[in-house]
């Protein structure tokens, strides 16, 4: 270890982050590996340890002979002030050397507020933030993640972009870069070749011309780069490496478990959600598959505890199977198998009877709306008989805390709606009042509100998100109307969620916002600790750049957005027809039901269906 981290490391809140040294972390001989990566997640170690698409593809990329794939984590802000006291740059956590040194840096960016802690990673490895300023091949910089799916507001940070799974594409353009190392390609020739990869997006290739309004009028591309960008999928997820030795964190994680993926995508079409949108088509593991990966990963690991994961893991056809698999291990060793993402309108009694055969956790479900009106409007498909159904299973069952989730501020939203959250949860009380087995414990009822960010490829990517002001209107007047006290009521502060939508919804005149944040103080924007709500409004004035123009302005239909040069599968056509649905509170039925051609399917070279 450098002598000068070890003098740092005491100053520190969990110095366990920044030491590696993890069971199971690999390491290489640097004499073997020709290539060298440096995996960047821009939040703090127990966040990007938490990301089962960081497991992933670490696992991925370390199998490819010759290439050594190394984790870098976002410093906390006092380690970030001890590091640049004591002239210690960026560092990989596997070997301790300088991020610098490294051939490639591939940053994970799954969420927009933490676009100004990539510069700072950037900035403290001593690399210029910006491509333009990179002219040599290496380092080569580039990004993946969901984020991508709009790539325009970093696109002048980053060499390239991968768009959608990263365990073939990542490989291919690691493979392609050793190419073009051996045979001294310039970084233009590189990048010319990438582009032609499907899933590589190369901002420098596409040029954007705008209307006087200050719309998209119109992208141009160069140098033969693809009109539009098409993501990339998995499409065997059973015959994809999988993890099933992880590395096990040296210090408390958030999500400190073994997770088994079940499937990706989601059938529901839940019309405010991105994911259930850029993650189509739904493609399953099977049972046997997961069953064999839980053990492996469980025995490997030490861990007592196991997640089912999937968007909505409820939907998982073959979970009874999949569950009694499970517990035939975890049960004698008293592991807990925990099932996140239910969905109030299948949940039942078996499902119930099989996760408390270990212990209780909480439960979570996520109406979204208040009344049935408005979740018809938003395609949830859960009716309130739904939701005090699963209410009343769990209290029988044993259960004495249910979260709610709900949003303000979606598309045709009444003050009728929000009160509705509020009676829900005095039904929920109710419920329990009438069905819980053990009423001496008490119940913990809790109901969250965030505010509803409108995103790029999803139904809703045309919509305002309501003002500020609004939305904290909507808080007080639900906060007024939820009395019984045995429901807490939490709500997200609208700064956040306001700049995120500029974020998430911008063009590329956001990358000097991003940039004039971070040069003022911004870093770890995501977390609360540090977040300025006014270092971004003095960023948005001092670049010119009007945030509501972004955030609160409903698009016009035939605009062009400027995440169309991005092809996620699901089509234009599709999602305005969803839209129109929205407006007459009309359902569409989910993947399994019924095809709604929504366009996914055609990145299923062969064939398929969304059959979870």
């Amino acid at each position: 270890m450098d002598a000068r981290l070890e003098r740092i490391l005491p100053k520190v809140q969990k110095p366990a982050r920044y030491v590696g040294g993890e069971y199971h972390q690999i390491i290489k001989d640097k004499a073997e590996v020709d290539l060298r990566m440096a995996f960047c997640f821009p939040d703090v170690y127990e966040i990007g340890m938490s990301n089962i698409g960081m497991r992933i593809l670490y696992d991925v990329i370390n199998r490819m002979p010759g290439v050594w794939c190394e984790r870098v984590f976002a410093p906390w802000g006092d380690m970030d002030t001890e590091m640049r006291k004591a002239g210690i740059p960026l560092y990989a956590l596997e070997s301790g050397d300088p991020v610098s040194e490294f051939d490639v840096l591939g940053f994970s960016v799954g969420y927009e507020m933490a676009y100004p802690a990539v510069l700072n990673m950037l900035d403290l490895a001593g690399i210029p933030l910006r491509s333009a300023d990179r002219p040599n091949l290496t380092p080569l910089v580039f990004a993946g993640g969901t984020s991508c799916c709009n790539p325009e507001p970093m696109a002048p940070f980053f060499d390239l972009m991968v768009v959608g799974e990263g365990e073939e594409v990542d490989c291919e353009l690691l493979e392609l870069f050793r190419t073009a190392q051996k045979s001294g390609w310039s970084k233009m020739q590189f990048l010319e070749a990438a582009a032609q990869i499907q899933g590589i997006y190369v901002p420098v290739f596409y040029e954007q011309e705008y209307n006087e309004d200050g719309t998209l009028k119109t992208v141009h591309t160069t140098h033969n780069a693809p009109s539009r960008v098409t993501k990339r999928i998995i499409e065997d997820l059973d015959a994809c490496p999988f993890p099933t030795h992880p590395i096990v964190p040296s210090t408390e994680i958030v999500h400190d478990r073994v997770n088994v993926e079940l499937f990706r995508g989601c059938i529901r079409g839940c019309r405010f959600c991105q994911a259930g949108y850029v993650y189509r088509p739904v493609r399953p593991r099977k049972p046997e598959t997961l069953i064999r990966q839980g053990i492996e990963a469980l025995k490997s690991t030490g861990y007592q505890e196991a997640t089912l994961l999937s968007l909505s893991s409820s939907d998982y056809r073959p979970l009874s199977d999949l569950c009694d698999g499970m517990l035939e291990y975890c049960e004698p060793r008293s592991i807990s198998l925990s099932l996140p993402s239910l969905r109030a309108d299948n949940f039942s009694m078996d499902i119930m009877s099989r996760l408390q055969k270990v212990r209780k956790g909480g439960l979570t479900f996520a109406p979204e709306a208040g009344t049935q009106r408005l979740r018809d409007a938003i395609n949830k498909n859960v009716t309130e008989e739904d939701l005090l159904n699963s209410c009343r299973v769990a209290f029988e069952g044993g259960w004495n805390g249910v979260k709610l989730y709900f949003m303000l501020g979606l598309p045709t939203e009444t003050d009728e709606d929000v009160l509705g959250i509020a009676e829900l949860a005095n039904r929920v009380l109710h419920c329990w009042r009438q069905y819980a087995k053990f009423k001496n414990r008490g119940v913990r009822i809790t109901v969250s509100t965030s505010c509803f960010v409108p995103k790029p490829h999803s139904p809703f990517q045309w919509e305002a998100q309501v003002t500020m002001a609004e939305y904290q209107r909507k808080v007080n007047l639900l906060r007024e109307n939820i009395r019984a006290r045995n429901v807490t009521y939490n709500w997200h502060d609208p700064d956040t969620s306001f700049v995120e939508a500029v974020l998430s919804r911008g063009d590329r005149k956001i990358s000097d916002v991003i940039e004039h944040v971070w040069r003022h103080g911004g870093n770890l924007e995501a977390w609360g600790d540090y977040f300025s709500f006014e270092r971004w409004l003095n960023a948005f004035q001092d670049c010119g750049v009007d945030p509501y123009f972004y955030a609160c302005r409903e698009r016009g239909e035939d605009e062009i957005m400027p995440w169309e040069v991005i092809d996620m599968g699901v089509t234009r056509r599709h999602l305005r027809h969803e839209r129109d649905q929205a407006y007459k509170a009309v359902l569409s039925p989910d993947c399994r039901k019924q095809c709604t051609a929504c366009g996914a399917l055609k990145l299923m070279t062969k064939g398929g269906c969304c059959d979870a």
